[in-house]
């Protein structure tokens, strides 16, 4: 019986991992133990960076507000607490496009949170 190399498909699943590896430095982009390596790290960062993405946009959009909020002297999160109780819901991503693009929107979102947040304190 003849000797069986497998040879065709070790090839294509190593040209394939070293595929994955271009544009890595050195060795990383030819050796194939070492591609293999690099690939499997790039990979597993890559879904936990989507991750990690989704977080840094919420941050991004929390320092706009913030920063619009102060233009209408009131804090973050009494803003917040405003629009909750004010029965608005928007997003976080909605609201600092709102500060961004349509400055006098935002203040009037910004006079109803004053209002709803304010009696809540008097209340007290």
């Amino acid at each position: 019986m003849p000797r069986v190399t497998n040879a065709v498909a070790s090839r294509k699943r190593r040209k394939r991992r070293l595929n994955q590896a271009k544009g890595f430095y050195g060795s990383r982009s030819k050796l194939f133990r070492i591609a293999t390596e690099a690939v499997d790290r790039s990979m597993a960062l890559s879904y936990a960076h989507r991750k990690e993405k989704k977080r840094e946009y919420r941050g991004t959009w929390i320092v706009r507000l913030s920063a619009a909020c102060k233009l209408n002297e009131i804090s973050y999160s009494r803003f917040i607490e405003g629009l909750t109780k004010a029965g608005i819901e928007l997003n976080r991503k909605m609201l600092s496009e709102i500060a961004i693009h349509d400055a006098e929107g935002f203040a009037s979102l910004a006079k109803i949170a004053k209002a709803k947040a304010t009696i809540a304190v008097k209340k007290k």
